[in-house]
């Protein structure tokens, strides 16, 4: 069993930069691929970026390539997510989610991951 729990969200301005954190709880953290979603008001989730268990590996949506990093401090059990050059299309519930049983290549399929946190916010005006 895993429990993550996100940060970092906030009220920011187009432009800026954000850190979100992902902290899990559980010993067979470095073992889960581990990934970021947002949702938007009125809109359905979708996928933003995923790292492989060891770091090595990552992926990003189209749209947020460029500007998202995504990474991960195995020793820390947390993952992150550099936001720069935020745009007002970025506003979202931003969310972190654990696959225990990656398969090969990096899922953006949200029905793959098995545990979720509660989410932050990242609201961006213009």
């Amino acid at each position: 069993q895993v429990q993550l729990v996100e940060s970092g969200g906030g009220l920011v301005q187009a432009g800026d930069s954000l850190r979100l954190s992902c902290a899990a709880s559980g010993r067979t953290f470095s073992r889960h691929l581990m990934g970021w979603f947002r949702q938007a008001p009125g809109k359905e989730r979708e996928f933003v970026a995923a790292i492989s268990w060891g770091g090595a590996t990552t992926r990003y949506a189209d749209s947020v390539m460029g500007r998202f990093t995504i990474s991960r401090d195995n020793a820390k059990n947390t993952v992150y997510l550099q936001i720069n050059s935020l745009k007002p299309e970025d506003t979202a519930i931003y969310y972190c989610a654990a696959d225990r049983d990656p398969q090969p290549g990096l899922s953006a399929d949200g029905n793959d991951y098995d545990y979720w946190g509660q989410g932050t916010q990242v609201t961006v005006s213009s």
